[in-house]
C-alpha cells in the first residue's frame, strides 16, 4: 500500500525516521504518461510502502507536503513531468515558509512528458525494473547544487511565460485529446503531438493574428540585455521599462532549457542571482526557416529577440495573452509580476561532484 499522509502505522514512522532510508521520499503524479499501476507497485516495493507517495490532484500535492515537511525527509525525488516538480517544490516550500525548517534536496525521476529540467541534471530515462537503481544512484552517486528557480503567483518553477508557448500548450492538450480518441492516438503525444499542434494550430493562429502589446518594468536589482554573442549593455535601474512594443512570445526561465531538449533560453544560467528574461517578435516563416539554431539557443537576431538577465519584473499585456507556469497552463493574464525565488532549492544535479560518503 502506498502511503497515507494523515495515517501512519503506530510506530512506524519512528523507526524510519532513525535510518538512512527514511530521508528519502518518492512522489509520484498518477496520471503521468509513464506512471503505470507497474510502475507504482515496483516503487511501493522499493519503498515498503511508507515513503512513496500517489498525487493525482492539487489536494493530494498539500496533503503529501504537510506530511513531508512535518516528517522532515532529507531528499524528495518527483515522478513525473516538470508540472510534477513545480507543484511539490511550490507546496513544500509554502509549508516551510509557514512551520519554518529546511527545504529538503529535490531530483527527479523522469517518468512524465517534456521533462526540461531532465536536460539540465543529467536525469536518465526511467526503466520499470531499474527503478531500484535509479533510485539509489540519485541518493547515493549523485551531487546537487543550489537554484533559484523563477515565482509568479506564489508558484515556483524553473520557466514561466506568455504568448506562444502558452499558446501551444493550450493546442496541444487540444489535439492530444482530440487524437486520443482516433487511429492517430499513437502520434498523439510528445514531440509528435507538439509538432502537430504548433503546425495545424499554433502558427496558423499567430499568422494571422496581431501581436499583443507587451510593457514589461523592471521592478529589481540592475537588469542588463544580452546582445550578440553574450555581450551584455548597459545596466537598467529599477522602475525603468526594459521592453514597450510588440510580443508574440514573452518568458522567463532560471533553466537554459523547455522540453525535449529546446535551448530556449541560452543565457539563462550567466549568473545565479538572476533569470532570463525572453521577449520575441518572431515571425512564424522565420522560426519555421531557423528552427534548428533556434532549438540549439545558436539563433541570434537582436531585431526579433529581446534578451535580458533580471530579477524581478513587471508585464503588462494589452490584450491579455496566455499565460503557463512549468508547462501547466493557467489561463489569460493582462498583468504578471515574476520574480527570482527568494527560496534556493539544493537540486539532485549528475553534472555536479558526487555527495561525499554519507553526504
Amino acid at each position: 500500500m502506498t502511503s497515507d499522509p494523515n495515517h501512519a502505522p503506530p510506530g512506524r514512522s519512528e523507526s524510519l525516521a532513525s535510518s538512512a532510508r527514511r530521508r528519502v521520499a518518492v512522489v509520484v503524479n498518477g496520471r503521468a504518461k509513464n506512471v503505470t499501476a507497474d510502475v507504482i507497485s515496483t516503487l511501493d516495493r522499493i519503498l515498503e510502502g511508507s515513503d512513496l507517495f500517489v498525487s493525482r490532484n492539487l489536494d493530494d500535492a498539500r496533503d503529501i507536503a504537510k506530511t513531508l515537511v512535518v516528517r522532515g525527509y532529507d531528499t524528495v525525488l518527483t515522478g513525473g513531468g516538470d508540472g510534477t516538480f513545480t507543484v511539490m517544490v511550490t507546496e513544500v516550500v509554502r509549508e516551510v515558509r509557514k512551520r519554518g525548517g529546511a527545504v529538503p534536496r529535490f531530483g527527479l525521476l523522469k517518468l512524465g512528458t517534456g521533462n526540461a529540467l531532465a536536460w539540465v541534471v543529467g536525469a536518465r530515462d526511467i526503466e520499470g525494473r531499474e527503478l531500484g537503481a535509479d533510485i539509489r544512484r540519485l541518493c547515493e552517486e549523485a551531487g546537487s547544487r543550489s537554484v533559484r528557480f523563477v515565482e509568479a503567483e506564489g508558484i515556483i518553477s524553473p520557466f514561466c511565460g506568455l504568448g506562444a508557448d502558452a499558446h501551444v500548450l493550450s493546442d496541444y492538450s487540444s489535439v492530444k485529446s482530440r487524437l486520443g480518441r482516433t487511429l492517430l492516438k499513437g502520434v498523439s503525444g510528445g514531440i509528435p503531438g507538439y509538432a502537430i499542434a504548433a503546425m495545424t494550430k499554433t502558427l496558423p493562429s499567430l499568422l494571422l493574428s496581431k501581436m499583443t502589446q507587451c510593457r514589461v518594468t523592471n521592478l529589481g536589482g540592475e537588469a542588463v540585455r544580452m546582445g550578440a554573442r553574450g555581450s551584455a549593455s548597459r545596466p537598467v535601474p529599477a522602475g525603468d521599462v526594459l521592453y514597450d512594443g510588440p510580443m508574440r512570445l514573452c518568458a522567463l526561465s532560471a533553466i537554459p532549457y523547455y522540453g525535449y531538449g529546446f535551448r530556449m533560453f541560452p543565457y539563462a544560467e550567466e549568473r545565479p542571482d538572476r533569470m532570463q528574461l525572453r521577449i520575441s517578435t518572431i515571425a512564424p516563416p522565420e522560426f519555421i526557416r531557423h528552427l534548428r539554431e533556434i532549438w540549439r539557443g545558436e539563433y541570434d537576431n537582436p531585431k526579433v529577440l529581446f534578451d535580458y538577465l533580471v530579477d524581478k519584473v513587471q508585464i503588462e499585456l494589452e490584450p491579455p495573452a496566455p499565460f503557463q507556469i512549468g508547462g501547466d497552463s493557467r489561463g489569460e493574464r493582462a498583468r504578471v509580476v515574476v520574480e527570482l525565488s527568494p527560496t534556493p532549492i539544493e537540486l539532485v544535479d549528475f553534472y555536479a561532484p558526487p555527495r561525499s560518503v554519507g553526504g
